[in-house]
């Protein structure tokens, strides 16, 4: 089994994302969004199966400065806005082969090591 894990550096979700998965053993990929922006057809692959919505931190301090809850962006606005601003994502985004997640998700985890 082998993980990729999309987050940032200095993300306390993605941290312990990397270490759950360093403790059972699992073979991990990261990637720094701050370094190298996530492909758009990753991320679409991301919104096909938990809508955009689901991945977008509304309640985070990046969302808020960016003024976005006041503002109406089509999907393809917020799609281009999330690759260049990663710190609008709920963070980590996690792929496994054909399993993803989306932030914590400790328990789909466990049952991915379970399988794999």
């Amino acid at each position: 089994m082998e993980v990729q894990i999309f987050g940032l550096k200095g993300s306390s979700a993605t941290r312990a994302a990397e270490r759950f998965f360093k403790e059972r053993r699992v073979k991990t990929h990261s990637v720094d969004l701050a370094a190298r922006p996530m492909s758009p057809g990753e991320l679409k692959r991301f919104v096909q199966k938990f809508g955009l919505n689901a991945l977008l931190d509304l309640e985070g301090k990046a969302y808020r400065d960016a003024g976005l809850e006041y503002m109406r962006v089509s999907e393809a606005g917020m799609l281009e806005r999330a690759l260049l601003e990663p710190r609008l994502l709920r963070l980590p985004l996690v792929r496994s082969g054909k399993f993803l997640s989306v932030g914590l998700a400790e328990e789909e985890w466990r049952a991915w090591v379970a399988a794999g």
